[in-house]
């Protein structure tokens, strides 16, 4: 016989899941992986605050949250400008709060052979993919461990650990971030940050759209996975609201591949 003081199951998956009382920053949080994981971090109860360089969609971003009861505000700045980056630090915990959620969705991908990439692509690559969320992780991560509870999700990509279709800058930039999740939870972990690194497979959303353009290559990709089909942001909501809450406190340091099985072939 179930004991009358166990919580029933809506009481038992809140305890696990819910994130009341949380505030998470989200950069690339107007659109793609980014608002999903927004919307989702938003719902299990976290307040958020949305930074991407789009202005309107950033806007229309915030409403749509709001509509849905989540408390969301939006933070516009271009992360490849170091000043922007340093902005968001000063200003983002006087929205909404301290920020225990920080996660790194914002990216940018220069599509060509590497031999024809300049440095100037080469730079705001890296700036957008690898300097922002190292420059992010630096101001809030401390600030987590001092009050002794924080979540870091950084979201690589197939390239963070293979050559994929004219990787270029953009794999080495990610294949770093997943070095910088690993720094960050060695940094971090004992005080009660976990730090992980999601690798999707082949999304569907605006960054990918070139790819998607190319005769034949989404019904390529989608039969690289085990599933049978290519992602769409909403694939991930499950797993930010897992790494991002108590459920997770014990996923530290982790590559954690949500890409229907792309990665084992």
């Amino acid at each position: 016989m179930r004991s009358t003081d166990a919580p029933g199951p809506a009481a038992y998956l809140e305890r696990l899941f819910s994130l009341a009382g949380r505030t998470a920053l989200v950069t690339g949080g107007s659109s793609g992986i980014g608002r999903a994981m927004a919307e989702a971090l938003g719902r299990a109860g976290a307040a958020l605050v949305l930074v991407a360089r789009r202005p309107a969609e950033l806007d229309t971003a915030v409403r749509e949250l709001r509509d849905q009861g989540v408390r969301a505000t939006a933070l516009p700045a271009d992360l490849a400008d170091p000043a922007e980056v340093r902005r968001v630090c000063d200003q983002a915990a006087g929205h909404l709060g301290d920020i225990d959620i920080l996660a790194n969705v914002a990216a940018g991908n220069i599509r060509r052979p590497m031999g024809e990439l300049t440095t100037a692509d080469y730079e705001q690559t890296m700036a957008v993919n690898l300097t922002a969320p190292y420059l992010l992780g630096q101001h809030f991560g401390p600030l987590m461990a001092a009050r002794g509870w924080g979540r870091i999700i950084n979201v690589g990509s197939q390239q963070s650990v293979r050559a994929f279709g004219d990787s270029g800058v953009y794999g080495v930039s990610k294949a770093a971030l997943a070095g910088l999740t690993r720094s960050q939870a060695e940094a971090w972990s004992a005080r009660g940050v976990c730090c992980n690194t999601i690798i999707p497979g082949f999304v569907l959303t605006p960054l990918t759209a070139p790819a998607q353009a190319v005769p034949g290559r989404v019904e390529a990709m989608a039969a690289r996975t085990m599933i049978g089909r290519n992602a769409v942001p909403g694939d991930f909501i499950g797993q930010a609201i897992l790494l991002a809450g108590d459920a997770g406190a014990y996923i530290t340091g982790q590559t954690v591949y949500v890409d229907g099985g792309f990665a084992v072939h």
